[in-house]
């Protein structure tokens, strides 16, 4: 059966935008960038490049016109750190929109916005 996760598809209205936002925002790195044709782009980014799991950042509108059928809500994903503290300060000091640090069956996590207003959350996991 399935043995990782591999990719998850985020569907963006610009995905310049996006992609400064994660890798100037989180630090994350792109590890490929491809293009089909003069419409078809898709950049894969990741936290790092051992990383074995990547976030890649597709055109919303041509989605849309390929594959109609496709739900384009935005995934909820659950990214995970070490220091969740120090985290929170961090992104609340390169101007993300970060809520509060709540805790919830001894988790504790907040949760952020990207520059497209998706949310997104993070939970404190060490290694």
């Amino acid at each position: 059966m399935f043995t990782r996760i591999g990719e998850v598809m985020l569907y963006v209205n610009d995905q310049e935008a996006t992609r400064r936002f994660w890798t100037e925002k989180f630090g994350f790195i792109v590890a490929s960038e491809s293009e089909e044709g003069a419409d078809m782009k898709w950049i894969e980014i990741k936290p790092t490049q051992e990383a074995e799991t990547s976030i890649i950042l597709h055109d919303r509108k041509l989605i849309e016109k390929l594959s109609p059928e496709l739900n384009f809500g935005t995934p909820s994903l659950m990214l995970f750190t070490d220091d969740l503290d120090k985290l929170h300060e961090e992104l609340s000091g390169r101007g993300v929109k970060v809520g509060e640090i709540e805790t919830f069956s001894s988790e504790r996590t907040f949760n952020f916005a990207d520059n497209e207003e998706n949310y997104f959350a993070v939970m404190e996991k060490g290694e």
